[in-house]
């Protein structure tokens, strides 16, 4: 299950500078003046995660395949992109397939970077944003309304989507994200959300882009970020994205080490993943052949069967059993063998439910 996260915000607040940041190099135009990226940039990124290495090593295998995130970096959005105003409108069809959403707020003073308004004001910034992200996945919804109203003529099996597609239309009207829906279990809107793909239903994470002085504590325009995430539910990071731009040629350690001294405990990337997979509610586990040792990612809760379908949809359909033991037994012991002749490898069937840190060797027969 690839992770993917889309990176909004409005002109110049370092959303491209963000994404130079998070994949470590300078792919993305970052520049003082609005609109200065055109078309979307891409990126997959590693998952910082050193426990696929560290399974490697102990199976005696060079070839390590970690879990990966893709970025998308689009176009500021400005009042009215949905309208077309700017460039963001043609661009937010990009990240309807985003699993998050990861929302740059400016939150720092600088006379020299342009900014929409004479100073960054957060919560204003943030209601522009969410406001066309509304409008976008309003102007959407109404085309599907038309489309249902004609077909309901036909086949009133359809009614329950048309009547929640009038429900949805009426609480975007009201500014009111799809995420906020009070009955997210009914059949009917799973399907619309699975569907129409709303960029208002993302779990968003705001990424708060402070100066150097702003990493060790929150300045005022942070705090209005926290409270306006606090208001609607959504996660928060800090990050100076300039300042880890500018490592981009640093080691790892080397990054941290800066970091730390900074103020900041973890990178940017390092936040964004786990809090991206917390709010989406996945976990990785951890397979390994003569070949390769290699991380896997599936949702919170996923049986055997299903996260060895990750795999190859054969090995779900001819499951027969998992040999699992976790990470941390395993790196106790310090081999496969051992493990085993300790009795720490368990067998699990059908109902198992895999665990965040799991090795797994799957046994399926097709």
């Amino acid at each position: 299950m690839a992770l993917s996260i889309g990176i909004v915000g409005l002109p110049n607040v370092g959303k491209s500078t963000t994404f130079n940041a998070l994949v470590k190099e300078q792919q993305a135009a970052a520049e003082n003046y609005p609109f200065c990226t055109i078309e979307p940039n891409r990126a997959v990124v590693p998952v910082p995660d050193g426990r696929p290495g560290k399974v490697a090593e102990l199976v005696g295998v060079l070839t390590v395949i970690p879990v990966t995130v893709e970025f998308l970096d689009i176009a500021g959005l400005v009042k009215g992109a949905s309208q077309g105003e700017g460039l963001g409108n043609q661009f937010l069809g990009h990240i309807r397939d985003a699993a998050a959403i990861i929302h740059v707020v400016r939150c720092y003073d600088d006379e020299n970077v342009v900014h929409i308004n004479p100073q960054p004001e957060p919560r204003l910034d943030i209601e522009i944003i969410n406001t066309e992200l509304a409008l976008a996945d309003l102007q959407q919804l109404e085309r599907k309304i038309e489309r249902l109203t004609s077909q309901v003529k036909g086949d009133k099996k359809a009614i329950p989507l048309l009547e929640m597609a009038d429900k949805l239309k009426g609480q975007l009207e009201k500014g009111i994200p799809v995420s906020a829906y009070p009955d997210q279990e009914i059949d009917a809107y799973r399907a619309l959300v699975h569907e129409m793909r709303f960029l208002t239903a993302k779990p968003v994470i705001y990424a708060a882009n402070v100066d150097e002085d702003g990493l060790a504590e929150d300045n005022d325009y942070v705090m209005e970020v926290r409270q306006v995430a606090a208001e609607g539910g959504a996660e928060v990071i800090k990050i100076c994205a300039q300042l880890e731009a500018d490592m981009a040629g640093m080691s790892d350690e080397e990054r941290h080490e800066y970091l730390e001294m900074a103020g900041a405990g973890e990178s940017g990337l390092e936040q964004i993943i786990r809090l991206g997979y917390r709010i989406l509610g996945l976990i990785s586990f951890f397979t390994f052949n003569e070949k390769q040792a290699r991380a896997w990612t599936v949702r919170e809760g996923s049986t055997a069967p299903q996260a060895a379908g990750v795999i190859h949809t054969d090995f779900e359909r001819g499951f027969i059993r998992a040999e699992v033991v976790h990470y941390d037994v395993f790196v106790g012991f310090g081999s496969w063998a051992a493990t085993k002749a300790a009795g720490q490898l368990r067998i699990e069937g059908k109902e198992y439910i895999v665990q965040d840190g799991d090795v797994i060797y799957f046994r399926f027969n097709v």
